[in-house]
């Protein structure tokens, strides 16, 4: 099951696509967090729903949020994903224990090894204000998280 609106966001600890350590309690207080799952790099609907992102993130800026994108690669697949198509925003590897946050959130698949569509809007306290969660194959709408978060 995901987690649901209202509920207390998991905590978590993974590096990013540059090695360095993030945490969801490092935004408490200061930012909201868009926290993305998408299956994996360098694949079709991910790729063009990132690079969307890349190109509004003016939008997340301005709205005290803080973008987080999960996948379960390796943070050296990530690094390459990220500079390849000029993503400035932290790619988080879900990869070591496998799927270990993608888990608690409740979008791993376990017959395909990755995680499905997932996003989490987190508001400064902690806590899920907006989710949606499509299958693999569906790419979710950008312009979603923006009127989301114009509601916190």
């Amino acid at each position: 099951m995901a987690i649901e609106v209202g509920d207390k966001a998991p905590e978590f600890e993974l590096k990013d696509n540059h090695g360095a350590t993030v945490t969801l309690s490092q935004f408490r207080g200061a930012k909201n967090v868009v926290l993305l799952f998408y299956p994996f790099a360098f694949t079709g609907v991910c790729t063009g729903e990132l690079c969307a992102l890349r190109d509004n993130l003016p939008k997340f800026a301005d709205r005290e949020t803080q973008l987080l994108a999960v996948s379960n690669d390796s943070i050296h697949t990530l690094r390459v994903f990220g500079e390849q198509e000029g993503l400035e925003y932290p790619l988080l590897s879900d990869f070591w224990p496998h799927g270990e946050v993608s888990r608690a959130y409740g979008v791993f698949d376990e017959d395909k090894g990755c995680a499905v569509r997932g996003t989490f809007i987190i508001d400064k306290e902690g806590v899920v204000r907006w989710t949606v969660v499509n299958g693999l194959p569906d790419a979710r709408d950008l312009n979603e998280y923006v009127e989301a978060l114009d509601t916190l």
